[in-house]
This record gives structure tokens, sequence and C-alpha cells, in this order.
């Protein structure tokens, strides 16, 4: 197998674990367990919180320790394992222990996989996106999969499993634990400088349009939450009336569409136009789309309008990830593409997990026991609208491309 085929592998299987139950899970949360949206928004907080804390842990090992290839493999190990457990509990306190334990081991592999995958890339720029589109594909085929014995179990109940899409999600970890061992050998780099990878990689932001360009990555990231958390129950709600059976294969269009981003558009647009222009129609397509579910009809549209996830996305996170590549030096990039996940999936997810939950409650009415009757999706989606229309105009106003600033001033 070709290096550049195991490494599309790799990615494949890394976001197969994370499809298998992010899109879906919420719903789950909220409708088989009966967790409020607070309860929800919280739990799926748990990702963001672990991206804080232990991605700079990986990128460290990476970088001075031990080959990457090696710190991928122990990690998804045990986490599979982790998630398998966690499939069992349906109590709030327990399960937020666990899956926040789970989470910790999840959080690096994010950085990881991509600095693996840049350390065997000589053009990050035209390649990246033909290996990290097999992510997407996961996310596709993973929910599918679901999807598929979703139906089927419906058909014959001895099938129907409770917590299903965290148990598929272990299964997948477990194999890509298995798997990162055949990885391409990415030993540590033997030409460091500073002991601590991640202090360097801190050090980075003294610049000012790397400053500039880590905050509005921040902001923008804050609202990627009302996607992930608040797509599925705002898709299941009586004001679409998509099936929770059909829930994971509809949510797929929106990964479909960045397949054809990031695996056509991206390779082309980055080289030709450069990252600020790149990174402007990433953070306009954030408005569009969040307008378009505030309005909520007619359905077809609010369907149609998951295919900005491409742009959403790919022109603006996947996009950041390769500028962060290519402006950090060579012995800290794994630091480096910790620090990118820190802001977006640490910091600003989990700041905007909690912020989601909290304008869902704020527009809902509740039942006696607290849980959601019914939700004004036009008020929930319009204070994301508005954000990120801001971010937008900031971002235009202030961010200058100088795409190798950073190895200028080495």
């Amino acid at each position: 197998m070709g290096k550049k085929l195991r490494l599309f592998t790799m990615m494949f299987l890394q976001y197969a674990v994370w499809g298998a139950w992010y899109p879906v899970f919420s719903a789950y949360l909220q409708n088989n367990l009966g967790f409020d949206g607070t309860q929800a928004g919280i739990i799926y907080g748990l990702l963001s919180l672990a991206t804080i804390i232990s991605p700079f842990i990986g990128g460290q090992l990476a970088d001075r320790y031990f080959p990457t290839q090696y710190v991928i493999a122990a990690l998804h190990l045990v986490g599979g394992v982790l998630l398998i457990l966690i499939s069992r509990i349906n109590v709030y306190q327990p399960m937020v222990w666990l899956f926040f334990v789970y989470c910790l081991l999840y959080a690096p592999t994010l950085g990881l996989t991509n600095s693996i995958t840049f350390h065997h890339l000589t053009d990050s720029e035209r390649e990246f996106g033909w290996i990290r589109v097999g992510g997407s594909i996961g996310w596709i085929i993973i929910g599918l999969m679901l999807s598929g014995w979703r139906i089927l179990a419906n058909e014959v109940n001895a099938l129907m499993v409770e917590g299903d899409m965290l148990l598929l999600a272990g299964f997948v970890s477990l194999i890509l634990g298995f798997y990162a061992l055949t990885l391409p050998h990415t030993p540590p780099n033997k030409e460091k400088k500073n002991p601590f990878a991640f202090l360097e990689a801190i050090k980075m932001m003294k610049n000012k349009n790397f400053a500039i360009f880590i905050i509005i990555n921040f902001v923008v990231s804050t609202e990627l939450m009302f996607y992930y958390v608040l797509t599925g129950p705002f898709l299941v709600s009586d004001k679409i009336g998509v099936s929770t059976e059909w829930l994971a294969g509809v949510m797929v269009i929106a990964q479909i569409a960045e397949i054809l981003v990031m695996a056509v558009l991206l390779p082309y647009f980055l080289p030709k136009y450069g990252i600020r222009k790149t990174l402007i129609i990433g953070v306009l397509a954030w408005p569009v789309r969040y307008i378009i579910f505030a309005i909520g009809t007619p359905v077809w549209l609010v369907i149609a309008s998951l295919t900005l996830h491409g742009f959403c996305y790919v022109f603006f996170f996947t996009a950041s990830q390769i500028y962060v590549d290519t402006v950090a030096p060579k012995d800290i990039r794994a630091s480096a593409q910790s620090l990118i996940i820190l802001v977006t999936i640490g910091l600003g997810m989990y700041l905007g997990s909690f912020f989601a939950g909290w304008i869902q409650n704020l527009f809902s009415v509740k039942g006696a026991a607290g849980n959601i009757v019914s939700t004004n999706w036009f008020g929930v989606f319009s204070v994301p609208f508005v954000l990120t229309i801001l971010a937008a105009i900031a971002f235009v106003l202030s961010f200058k491309e100088r795409l190798t600033f950073y190895m200028n001033e080495k």
C-alpha cells in the first residue's frame, strides 16, 4: 500500500470514529436518555475541554519523545475500550466522567493525524486535501452504516441496541489503534531547539498577523457548535420532520459536499488565490447557512443548505490547518497543529457548546420533568447568524496574507 493511501486510510478511520457518534449523539441524549439542552451541551463540550488540556501533551510526545504512529495507536486502543464501556451507561454523572476520560485520549489524535500527514507530503497545499478527504468519506460511510443498522433494527427489534453510535465508534477506534502501528515511521525531529515544543508553538502568537488569525478562528469555532449540537434536534423537530432513523443519513449530505470541496475546489483555489481569499469564502458561508436554518422554510432548502458545510468547514478550518503547517518551524509542527486544534476544537467549541445549549434553553419551553417540549428555532439560529456576520467583517478588515512570515522571522 502506497504511503499516501495509508495516510488516506488513517484519516478515513480517524473521522469515522468521530462521525459515528458526533452528529446523532445529542438527539440520543435528549430523546432517549431525557437529558436537557444544558446537559447535552456539557457532554458535547467535553471533547473541546479535553482539547484544551491534552493535545499539547500529545504534540510534545510526538515532537520530542516517541514516533507519532505509536502515540496515535496507544490513544485509540485505550479509547476504543472506553467507548464500548460508555455505550452501556445511561446515567448522566458517570457518563460525563467516563466520556471526559475518553475525550482526553481522542483529542490529541486530531492534531497528530494532521502532523503525521504533513510530515510525509511534499506540497501540502495541493496534496493535503486529497488525504484529508478520507476523513470526510469515513464520516459519510459510518453515518450510512449507522442509518442502515437502525432501519434494519426498526424491523427486527432484537437488533436494536441502546448507545449504538458509541458502540460502533468504539470498534472503529480499536481498528484504527492496530492500523496505526503500520503507518509510515515518523520519529521525533532531531533538530529540536527547545525541549518544550508546545512553548515554541505558543510563541508564534507574538506575530500580530498570526494572532489575528488565531482570534478569528476562535470566534468562528464557537458558532460551529450551533451546527454540531443543535442540527440533529432541529432536523428531527416538528418544524423540519426528519425521522430519527434517517437523521444520520440526511446529515451525511454535509460530508458529501465536504468531499467535493476538499478534493476538488481547495487544491485548486488555495494555491491560486491564497489563504486570505480562501478563508473569507469560508467564513461568509456560515451566516448564509444559519439564516436559512433560522427561517426554516422551505424544508428542501434547509436540507440543501447542509451542503454549505463543505465551504464552512473546508475553506476555513482545513485551510487554517494547512496555513499553520506552512508557517510553523519543522521541529514543532505537531505542537503547532495542537495549537490550532486547542483554539478551535478546544477553547472555541468548548465555550460554544455551553453557549449553544444555553441559547436553546433560552428559546425553549420545558415540561414538568425538565425536558424540552418545543423550541423557537428562529431565535436560536439568529444568534450564530449575527455573530458569524460580525466575525466575517472583522476578518476581512483585519487579516493580511503573509504566508511565510514566521519562516522569515526565524
